[in-house]
């Protein structure tokens, strides 16, 4: 008789990849899943129908996803770090931007209107309390606050931090903004509006934050 893992660890990841080969393998299932996800719908997705059409042994996605909704749990994480890499490749390493470029910079790719990001999609929402518990909730919450911190120690020409509540405020302002869009479905030009809008918004909270402190 065959032991199975227990449910709770099925629906965690069980590994990451460390080496070059595995992370192609890793990369090559999730841009598989969320192919069959959204042509065929959760319900009726397998990890073995990934599996095949990715070109990779069942055995060897169940090293990483016992299950689909591991695979889902590891994907999302991927979205997060894809994201914060973004920003910090764009927002916090570039050597010429003002601190308002850099804080516009920031805000369209949480806003998700600049980049690649179409991996971010509605029905993650739906899945969310399914793979996600609230230590991981506040992980990544913290993550996306630290990531608001880097990008504006990195302007140099920003006389001052803003305190902790206004950048509290400022991200959940603007990632819990495009998650309800996300849940209305808002159109492009909706979200580049709103984008717009946010942009100018974080600017002048800054500016007053900055200079209530002074």
């Amino acid at each position: 008789m065959t032991s199975k893992a227990p449910a709770e660890s099925r629906a965690k990841p069980l590994k990451r990849p460390t080496q070059a080969r595995a992370k192609v393998t890793v990369q090559a299932i999730f841009d598989t899943y969320v192919r069959i996800w959204q042509r065929d719908g959760w319900k009726r997705l397998t990890t073995r129908a990934i599996a095949l059409e990715a070109g990779v042994a069942v055995g060897t996605l169940y090293d990483y996803f016992p299950s689909k909704h591991a695979l889902h749990s590891g994907y999302v994480r991927h979205c997060i770090e894809s994201l914060l890499e973004a920003i910090e490749v764009q927002a916090v390493q570039p050597g010429d931007l003002s601190w308002q470029a850099r804080v516009s910079k920031l805000v369209r790719i949480l806003s998700g209107v600049e980049g690649n990001q179409n991996w971010f999609h509605p029905d993650m929402l739906e899945l969310e309390s399914q793979v996600a518990e609230q230590k991981h909730q506040q992980r990544a919450y913290e993550e996306m606050r630290g990531i608001w911190r880097r990008v504006l120690d990195a302007a140099a020409d920003l006389p001052a931090m803003p305190d902790p509540a206004t950048i509290d405020a400022l991200h959940l302002a603007v990632w819990g903004g495009r998650r309800y869009a996300l849940l209305l479905q808002l159109d492009q030009p909706g979200m580049q509006r709103w984008a717009e809008q946010m942009e100018r918004f974080c600017q002048l909270a800054i500016s007053n934050s900055v200079a209530d402190g002074a």
